[in-house]
C-alpha cells in the first residue's frame, strides 16, 4: 500500500538551506510571501518524481539530467550557488519506510546520487546503504527483485509511495491546454497531473463509480449553478472530449465555453473526490481565478480529502486560510535569505482568535508570512 509522508529533511535545496525532520499532517497549508520559498518545497517533489522517471508537467523526457537541465544546470538547484552549497542532501520517512540520498554537483552541471539508502523499519536493522556514484537511483533496478519472504522488495514499496505524491497542476486552461481537448477513452485509470485525461475519467467513472461521478456534478453546480451535465459520448476514434450543457437545454457546448475559473474548479473537484486517491495529494495555489464563495467550497473539499489522504497545499489566499484550524497552517518565511518553515500553534494565537480569523491575523502580520525586507 502507497503510504504518504511522515517526515521531511531537505538541505541546500534552492532557497531551502536546511528543513530538518519536519512533520507532515494529513493538512498541510503553505502560506507565506511571494519568493518565501513554497514553490521550492513543492519544487523538490518535481526533483523527486523526476529521480524515479515519473511524469512531470511540460517535460516530455522525465528524468534527472532532463529536469536540472531545464531548470538552469546543477547551480540553480544549490542554495546560494556552488560556492555556499556543495551538495543538496534529503530524507523522507513513510510508514514503515523510508530513503535518502545526496546530490552532487559534476562539471557539465547536473548531480550524481551518492549515499543512496533505504530503510524498513520492520525486520531490518536501521538503513541499507545501496551505493553512489549514480545518475540514476539503484532504487529503479532494485524495485523488480524479489523480497526477502519472497514478495516484493523494499524498494519496491518505497517507490510506490513516491509515485502515488501526485503534483496537480491545473494552471493552464488556454485554449489550446490537453484538458480542453479530445483524449482516448482508455486513459481513465487515474487523472492525471495537468487533468489532460479529465474527460476519459470522468467518463470511467461514470460508468463504474456512478455516485462519485453525481458528487462531482452536485459539487461543481454549487458554484456554477448553471451547469447541468457533461455530455461524454466516445467518437469514431474512441476518443471524448469535455462536452456539457447547461441547466434546461440539451445543446452542446465545448469546453471553450467555460471559464478558466470554471474549468479549473471542475479539475479540483474531480482531483479532491476521486474515489482511489494519491497517497499525498500536492496542489500549488488552487484558489487562482475562484470566486471567494467557490473558495469556500474549495476548503470544505480540502478537509473532507484529508481524511482520506494527505494534502499538501500552497497558498495565497487569507479566504482559504481562514477555513482552517491553526495546526492545519504551515508559515513559510525567509530569514537570512532562506526558507523556515513553521506549523502555527493554537495556544499561541489564543488570544487572538476571540477577534480575528486567521486570514485577518495573516493580513495584519500577526502570523508572519508577507514580504520580508533582508
Amino acid at each position: 500500500m502507497a503510504q504518504s509522508l511522515d517526515k521531511i529533511t531537505i538541505k541546500g535545496f534552492k532557497s531551502i538551506r536546511s528543513l530538518e525532520d519536519f512533520n507532515l499532517n494529513a493538512l498541510n497549508i503553505l502560506i507565506g510571501g511571494n519568493g518565501a520559498g513554497k514553490s521550492n518545497f513543492i519544487d523538490f517533489f518535481r526533483l523527486i518524481r523526476a529521480m524515479m522517471k515519473l511524469p512531470l508537467p511540460n517535460i516530455e523526457k522525465s528524468d534527472l539530467p532532463t529536469f536540472i537541465k531545464m531548470g538552469g544546470g546543477s547551480d540553480d538547484f544549490l542554495f546560494n550557488g556552488p560556492k555556499v552549497t556543495k551538495q543538496i542532501e534529503s530524507e523522507m520517512l513513510f510508514g514503515a519506510n523510508g530513503y535518502r540520498f545526496r546530490l552532487m554537483p559534476t562539471a557539465d552541471e547536473t548531480f550524481l546520487i551518492m549515499d543512496e539508502a533505504r530503510l524498513y523499519s520492520k525486520g531490518e536493522s536501521g538503513w541499507w546503504e545501496m551505493g553512489s556514484g549514480n545518475q540514476n537511483p539503484i532504487l529503479l533496478s532494485e524495485k523488480n527483485l524479489p523480497g526477502v519472504l519472497g514478495g516484493y522488495s523494499v524498494a519496491w514499496y518505497i517507490l510506490k509511495s513516491i509515485d502515488s505524491w501526485t503534483i496537480y497542476h491545473f494552471h493552464d486552461t488556454s485554449l489550446f491546454a490537453p484538458m480542453r481537448r479530445t483524449e482516448t477513452i482508455h486513459d481513465n485509470q487515474y487523472l492525471r497531473f495537468d487533468a489532460s485525461n479529465i474527460a476519459p475519467y470522468l467518463l470511467s467513472l461514470k460508468t463504474e463509480k456512478e455516485k462519485t461521478y453525481w458528487d462531482i456534478v452536485e459539487t461543481i453546480r454549487l458554484v456554477a449553478p448553471f451547469f447541468g451535465d457533461f455530455i461524454l459520448k466516445p467518437n469514431e476514434l474512441e476518443k471524448v472530449r469535455l462536452l456539457w450543457t447547461q441547466k434546461g437545454s440539451d445543446y452542446p457546448l465545448k469546453p471553450h465555453h467555460l471559464s478558466d475559473g470554471t474549468l479549473r474548479f471542475i479539475c479540483l473537484v474531480t482531483a479532491l473526490l476521486q474515489p482511489t486517491p494519491p497517497s499525498t495529494i500536492i496542489i500549488d495555489e488552487p484558489e487562482l481565478g475562484l470566486h471567494p464563495y467557490a473558495i469556500a467550497i474549495l476548503s470544505e473539499l480540502i478537509k473532507s480529502a484529508s481524511k482520506r489522504t494527505q494534502l499538501i497545499i500552497s497558498t495565497q489566499s487569507p479566504a482559504l486560510v481562514d477555513c482552517f484550524e491553526p495546526q492545519d497552517i504551515i508559515v513559510v518565511d525567509r530569514k537570512n535569505g532562506a526558507s523556515t518553515f513553521k506549523r502555527l500553534n493554537k495556544t499561541e494565537l489564543s488570544s487572538w482568535l476571540d477577534d480575528y480569523s486567521l486570514g485577518e491575523l495573516w493580513q495584519k502580520n500577526v502570523i508572519s508570512g508577507g514580504p520580508i525586507h533582508e
